[in-house]
């Protein structure tokens, strides 16, 4: 049985379901309200979801049963006396030894060693957004990604739009940018580095080969292989260069799947088809995943975390969900898809379990 957990802009929607038999909406939650990020935490079971109010501004609540009673989160909060406000959780990710994140805007971490009862801002982050001034992207200043690393619970990687890549090897005490290699070919060539804007879309680690990441950039796909220090790009071969959502395969460090979109200014799925693309080779060329999938006047828009997976190699599952309100699903590793929901709300983000 596998589970999707999906933020809407109309609640909180879990969905039960084999890949070849179907899903049916088992639960709902949060009736009417913007939730951004939901995800159900595989080593306690226990669910998150945060959620926008625009009357109370951004919460953070848990749950073991999406039906039953839900609780606000501690500690979710901007030092008190600033200038600014939070905005918006956009992610929540497991990291080692029980520890939790949430990233949001503007640019903000936040650790819990609880279970998620209570949080703690992460100050030295905080205090390198202070003095750097951080400039947002299109959609906010959003810590969006965020990749521990397994087995070394010092080692975490997060990207922020439009900060780039931060890496910390003593447990968040201290920072270091990890940007060398991006290009921001949206900005003009004699903005220096350490000033540009890097907007990067998504990032994700190898599970196998955790000194790997790959990026979906503001402009391209790129790699590293060094744990973020420098990044080379990957992208060519894609019919786009824009994008945001992106999935590894645990069992192979050489994987990725994208979905790409049309540009910056037409955010739909190139040419009214709906395709992803595998690569297999750390970057070197890409497939075309499309059969099942709507091949004509279909100009979807899927959300940097709206796309997950489940399992692994030729068994892994592939979900998406659109903005059109629609869920895809594969069973093969994205070698056939089919409709797993119609007619939800538009879809933020899709988390999955089994």
């Amino acid at each position: 049985m596998t589970e999707l957990v999906l933020g809407t802009k109309k609640g909180l929607f879990v969905l039960e379901g084999d890949p070849g038999d179907g899903f049916a909406i088992t639960a709902r939650a949060f009736a009417g309200e913007p939730i951004d990020y939901a995800i159900r935490d595989p080593r306690t079971r226990r669910l998150f979801a945060g959620l926008t109010s625009p009357f109370y501004g951004p919460k953070l609540f848990y749950a073991d049963d999406p039906q039953g009673e839900w609780t606000q989160a501690e500690g979710i909060s901007l030092p008190e006396g600033g200038d600014e406000a939070l905005q918006r959780i956009w992610v929540i990710a497991p990291g080692e030894n029980g520890t939790l994140y949430a990233g949001g805007d503007p640019g903000v971490l936040f650790e819990s060693d609880d279970g998620g009862t209570s949080w703690r801002l992460n100050e030295s982050l905080w205090e390198h957004k202070q003095a750097e001034s951080w400039q947002p992207g299109g959609g906010g200043l959003c810590l969006h990604s965020i990749a521990p690393w397994p087995g070394e619970p010092d080692r975490l990687a997060v990207a922020v739009s439009a900060a780039g890549v931060w890496l910390t090897e003593d447990h968040g005490r201290s920072w270091r940018r990890g940007n060398k290699g991006l290009a921001a070919r949206y900005l003009p060539e004699e903005v220096p580095e350490e000033d540009a804007a890097l907007c990067v879309h998504h990032m994700e680690r190898a599970a196998g080969r955790p000194e790997r990441l790959f990026i979906q950039f503001h402009g391209g796909v790129y790699r590293s292989d060094d744990a973020g220090q420098t990044w080379t790009e990957i992208g060519s071969g894609l019919p786009s260069d824009f994008g945001f959502p992106m999935v590894l395969d645990p069992a192979d460090p050489d994987s990725a799947f994208v979905i790409p979109l049309e540009a910056d200014r037409d955010r739909v799925t190139p040419e009214g088809r709906v395709r992803v693309y595998e690569t297999r080779d750390a970057g070197s060329s890409w497939n075309t995943l499309a059969d099942g999938l709507p091949q004509r006047d279909a100009y979807l828009t899927v959300l940097r975390l709206a796309f997950a997976g489940v399992g692994e190699g030729p068994s892994l599952q592939l979900y998406f969900g659109a903005t059109s309100g629609e869920v895809f699903g594969s069973p093969d590793s994205g070698a056939t898809w089919a409709s797993v929901a119609t007619r939800l709300p538009p879809v933020y983000s899709l988390t999955a379990s089994a």
